[in-house]
């Protein structure tokens, strides 16, 4: 794109913003999805040409400004739904045969990833990305995200469920379409070696786990889920301070937060250290095959494996409770949402607009939740059918409501959490009260990097 184009691209996506109209591993490949005609030959008549859906306030260059007429866009989405999305986005490209030849070129690039490469190279990369919801404050931050605004902020607000809805909003704006609301860790089990009812508690989980001579597997090393460890005492994240990078906690009481700490420490690594197994998640699903691990702690990308590996066996339910100083206190975790982005710097930003909230409306979604057992964040699509008989999927959307967002979180909050995880965990250290107290402190100087 010449220098001419590429500022027009820059001011059309600036334009968007004010106006009414704006609206994850394996290789796969690319495809390209078009409908395989309907572009106006580069004439620009567009009196000659039906109206495009996208509003009519800023026109995309739609009809003939794409290269020989045709509108050509760059989708990432993780390796695991290449699949389903190339046929999305060929079904996206019909539905606009009418107004234009939309050519969609769909490239691996898994969500945790793709706001790393859009920041290092705005223009060279997708139009339409797939990104974890924790990395949207430096998105916008670096100007990398159009906003959504007018009528596509009022369907992501009123289609979607008001935590992913949250996620996808940065001091009061949205930035992104929501397009799961799963993105999350629960608890994974055997169910012919723990019972429903056993799954409920963690002390009755360990138990179940111990009597059969099967693991229970976790990673407490990784901050993603030892952060469950403090998040349930009362200690969670609070955004950042006035700088905009130094991780916040909220106020907590030391002694909740020392007794949960010592509660954890004594289940794992006391009572039951022979039989947590801590190490990567993968860890759990392996385990279930080979037959040596009973329950496990695992993320809602790995459900459809649990299923394969357990069958009918295969039992899904939300973190349970431990018990701290004889209360059934409930598991708190970290809870985040897969978004869908609109690069600010795309030549096509109505098309763009367009295809993002197809992607993340309820078609797509629905069409996810059956063939990948995503969970929703489309509100109309968590009740239905396919969710609501889905113990995986109802499990997993009822934890949500007792979990802390995964937005504002500093690059520094992950290794000391994880840290504190392993040391919770450490069969050769259980927790004293001093310990505690000095290793809560420690955990939070390190994560401001004070």
């Amino acid at each position: 794109m010449n220098k001419t184009k590429r500022f027009c691209a820059i001011a059309l996506a600036a334009m968007m913003a004010v106006t009414a109209f704006a609206g994850c591993g394996s290789d796969g490949g690319s495809s390209t999805a078009s409908n395989g005609g309907g572009s106006n030959g580069g004439s620009g008549d567009s009196a000659a040409t039906p109206t495009a859906p996208v509003g009519d306030t800023v026109a995309d260059p739609l009809y003939g400004e794409g290269e020989n007429g045709t509108i050509k866009l760059k989708v990432w989405g993780p390796p695991e739904a290449q699949d389903i999305l190339k046929k999305q986005c060929v079904a996206f490209s019909e539905k606009m045969k009418d107004y234009g030849d939309v050519q969609i070129e769909v490239v691996p690039q898994g969500e945790a990833d793709s706001a790393t490469q859009v920041l290092t190279d705005a223009e060279t990369a997708a139009d339409v990305f797939g990104f974890a919801c924790n990395n949207i404050n430096k998105l916008v931050k670096a100007g990398a995200l159009l906003e959504v605004t007018g009528a596509e902020k009022d369907l992501v607000e009123s289609s979607n469920s008001a935590e992913s809805v949250a996620a996808a909003t940065v001091d009061g704006k949205i930035y992104a379409y929501p397009e799961t609301g799963d993105n999350s860790y629960i608890l994974v089990y055997d169910k012919s070696v723990v019972s429903d009812e056993q799954a409920k508690t963690l002390e009755g989980t360990l138990e179940a786990c111990k009597a059969a001579n099967k693991k229970f597997a976790m990673d407490a090393g990784n901050g993603y889920y030892s952060c469950m460890f403090m998040f349930t005492g009362g200690l969670k994240i609070d955004g950042y301070d006035d700088d905009g990078e130094t991780q916040k906690f909220t106020d907590y009481d030391e002694a909740t937060l020392v007794n949960t700490m010592m509660a954890f420490s004594k289940l794992l690594a006391v009572d039951y250290k022979d039989t947590l197994l801590n190490g990567e998640t993968t860890k759990v699903v392996d385990g279930f095959k080979s037959g040596t691990v009973g329950a496990g702690i695992d993320g809602s990308w790995n459900f459809a494996s649990a299923k394969e590996a357990l069958g009918d066996n295969a039992g899904f339910a939300i973190l349970p409770t431990i018990d701290v100083n004889g209360t059934a206190t409930p598991i708190v975790n970290m809870f985040g949402y897969k978004l869908i982005g609109v690069n600010s710097q795309t030549a096509y930003p109505n098309t763009s607009i367009e295809l993002a909230k197809y992607l993340a409306g309820e078609e797509c979604q629905q069409e996810r939740a059956e063939k990948l057992n995503w969970g929703p964040s489309n509100t109309t699509v968590a009740e239905s059918d396919i969710v609501k008989n889905d113990q995986a999927l109802t499990a997993i959307l009822e934890q949500s409501k007792n979990s802390v967002l995964q937005v504002s979180v500093a690059d520094t909050f992950w290794t000391p959490v994880g840290t504190f995880g392993n040391m919770i965990v450490d069969a050769d250290k259980p927790l004293t009260e001093d310990a505690a107290k000095d290793l809560i402190k420690s955990t939070i100087s390190n994560v401001r990097d004070e």
